[in-house]
């Protein structure tokens, strides 16, 4: 028999606040709170999908929703939640990003260009692969909203890629059950790697831009 003891019994923090209110939001409203809470992520990023998906993994194991329950609608949530953001870059539009980067030390408007050419040529790609790494998950709907990516694929893929990695934690929450928080845990090792390669890249680019004008 499941039990919620698991969520009482992580790190503490704010893991345990994530925790505790997603259960309690699936535990009310089922698959619907999964989509909720997973919208929410995508728009709020510190708010980790490694804890949600498997915790809807946790509450199908209770019964409060079958596993296709919890995959179908935390992928809802995921689509919804990066159509949000993709609006808004839409919106912006590549014109109002370039004026905003003129004014931003180190950043060339040529090189937003040349990055959205790049997204023209590979966004579907983009989009797939994004939507199954930490910390770029998110993110990636800017440049398809930037780029005018066409709606209906940058639905399709970000379904496909969603619903792949939605699918994993969801299904690794479902039979770990109590032990649904050791997924969180390994998958921060993936999350930290990710993030020192962002970081190196990013290291790389401002020195390559200082060493450029200074020669």
């Amino acid at each position: 028999m499941y039990s919620l003891s698991a969520a009482d019994e992580s790190t503490g923090g704010v893991f345990d606040v994530v925790a505790d209110w997603a259960v309690g939001l699936m535990d009310r409203i089922g698959g619907p709170g999964a989509a909720i809470a997973i919208g929410i992520e995508n728009l709020f990023p510190p708010i980790p999908s490694e804890v949600i998906l498997p915790l809807a993994g946790f509450a199908a194991a209770r019964g409060t929703m079958t596993v296709v329950e919890a995959i179908v609608w935390s992928t809802i949530g995921s689509v919804v939640g990066a159509l949000v953001l993709y609006a808004i870059s839409h919106v912006l539009g590549i014109e109002r990003l370039c004026r905003i980067v003129d004014r931003m030390p180190l950043v060339d408007v040529e090189d937003v260009r040349k990055g959205e050419e790049w997204f023209k040529r590979h966004g579907a790609k983009a989009v797939f692969f994004g939507r199954m790494v930490p910390l770029v998950r998110s993110a990636i709907s800017v440049p398809a909203g930037v780029a005018r990516m066409p709606v209906a694929l940058f639905v399709l893929w970000t379904t496909l890629g969603s619903a792949i990695w939605n699918s994993v934690f969801v299904l690794a929450g479902y039979f770990l059950g109590d032990n649904w928080d050791q997924v969180e845990k390994y998958s921060s090792v993936l999350q930290y790697v990710v993030l020192v390669v962002l970081v190196g890249l990013v290291v790389w680019f401002v020195y390559r831009k200082v060493a450029a004008r200074r020669g």
